[in-house]
């Protein structure tokens, strides 16, 4: 409404609150059509306006006033509601969608501007425009009315012109609000949909990884004077990791570990074909083994156990992979320990009184070249020593500053654990390397075996 102290004579005048002469002989569009007008063409021509505003709610103490509003409004097609003060429209507006509000400023009891700062604390699915009608020209007023939360104002009286002109900026504000709500609701949907499948992608892996753990069927072992113990930490939910022992005969054992190229579950399957070919269960079924004519087995050289996995993963596998190994045949009688290293990292020896040996010729990775040629080679343990066959996640973990541990950075975890044995050593030395890392999240999987010798069987 006016300015304060404008009559109530002023306010019953409707030629003084709305110029419409110019639409008095409007056609009425027909019924369930929205039309609006462009603000430059012809008064009396049409177009039919977007679904984004249909619905606006006239709020005014002057009867006439709103009549007037109302019949312009309905003429070019929307949906008009009325309330004769801003009680009765907060109410009306708590219970009925409504797109864009024309609110007369100056009204007895809740004004408009506490109407539209009510408006705008209410619950709404979508945003609604608001329009405040007044006669004040004052910048100060019409900032005070945006700031409290007002989009435009049209000074009274209203021109018809300027009006259709305001609304269409109105609609244009609400269909782009629209249009990124139905976008927004796309990508929640979206992101739903791959969660859903990535809860589903993360409980198949969890079980995975549980699977892949099995393949480690025992993770200790007392042979009387020896005993051999086995680590696996993958870096995610499975990898390319693989480490365990089989008995070779009453007093020999094999030991070794894998660690497949890249991570994931590619990596994690070829890890589980290969698991089979060191199964202590199904002699026939290991590579380490062979059968002699009187139907019992034994073992293969080493090298020749990595030149046989290597023409397997070239020749019946047919996969881009390839993989690291280091294998030990364990003479527990008598601690002599015969190896082939391929690409994996060097085995560590550690003296009963600490002293450190590494101990291989590196070699080269399995399953890269055809008839690739592998070298065997020794060690000797004594009474007190262990011997450690790990993965590069513990060589090559790293700290915070980037820098890989390396070799030359176990001697001092070693010393440290030598006082543990068995599975506490193990759990020991990865809780140095997330010291080290400063996180127990590794970037690579961990994995290792210890065998601990302490005299001959029966010695």
């Amino acid at each position: 409404m006016g300015a304060a102290g404008t009559g109530r004579a002023e306010r019953e005048a409707p030629e003084r609150g709305v110029r419409c002469s110019a639409d008095a002989a409007q056609p009425t569009p027909p019924v369930g059509r929205v039309l609006a007008f462009t603000p430059d063409a012809d008064p009396s021509a049409a177009v039919e306006a977007p679904a984004a505003l249909r619905q606006i709610l006239i709020v005014d103490d002057s009867r006439s006033q709103r009549k007037v509003l109302a019949r312009l409004l309905s003429r070019w097609g929307f949906a008009v509601h009325e309330a004769g003060s801003g009680d009765e429209a907060l109410a009306h507006c708590a219970a009925h969608p409504v797109d864009l509000i024309l609110s007369d400023w100056m009204m007895p009891g809740m004004s408009g501007l506490d109407f539209c700062r009510a408006f705008r604390a209410l619950p709404r699915a979508g945003y609604g425009y608001f329009i405040l009608l007044t006669s004040k020209t004052d910048k100060g007023a019409v900032a005070q009315g945006l700031q409290e939360g007002a989009d435009d104002f049209l000074t009274k009286p209203v021109n018809v012109e300027e009006l259709r002109a305001r609304i269409m900026a109105g609609e244009r504000i609400l269909r782009m609000e629209r249009e990124l709500q139905e976008k927004n609701r796309l990508v929640s949907d979206t992101l739903s949909q791959l969660q859903a499948v990535y809860d589903s992608l993360d409980r198949d892996l969890a079980q995975a990884r549980r699977l892949q753990q099995s393949l480690v069927r025992e993770q200790h072992r007392s042979f009387g004077k020896a005993a051999v113990s086995v680590l696996l930490r993958p870096a995610g939910h499975v990898g390319g990791d693989l480490v365990g022992f089989f008995p070779i005969g009453p007093q020999r054992v094999g030991l070794y570990g894998i660690d497949v190229s890249g991570h994931g579950v590619t990596s994690a399957l070829l890890t589980a074909r290969l698991a089979g070919l060191f199964s202590g269960s199904v002699p026939e079924q290991n590579i380490a083994l062979m059968k002699t004519p009187e139907g019992r087995f034994t073992a293969r050289a080493p090298a020749d156990v990595a030149a046989a996995m290597n023409r397997l993963l070239l020749e019946e596998l047919h996969t881009d992979d390839y993989c690291t190994l280091v294998y030990a045949d364990a003479d527990l009688a008598t601690g002599r320990i015969r190896m082939v290293q391929a690409g994996h990292p060097h085995p560590m020896v550690q003296r009963a009184c600490g002293a450190l040996e590494f101990i291989g010729q590196g070699g080269l990775p399995i399953g890269l070249i055809p008839d690739a040629e592998f070298a065997g080679f020794e060690t000797q343990l004594r009474p007190g020593d262990r011997l450690l066959l790990m993965s590069d996640g513990v060589t090559e973990c790293v700290d915070p500053a980037g820098r890989e541990l390396g070799e030359q950075g176990l001697p001092p975890f070693m010393l440290r654990l030598m006082g543990l044995r068995g599975r506490a050593f193990l759990e020991a030395l990865v809780w140095e390397l997330s010291g080290y890392a400063d996180s127990a999240d590794f970037r690579d999987d961990i994995s290792a075996v210890v065998l601990e010798f302490d005299g001959p069987a029966g010695g």
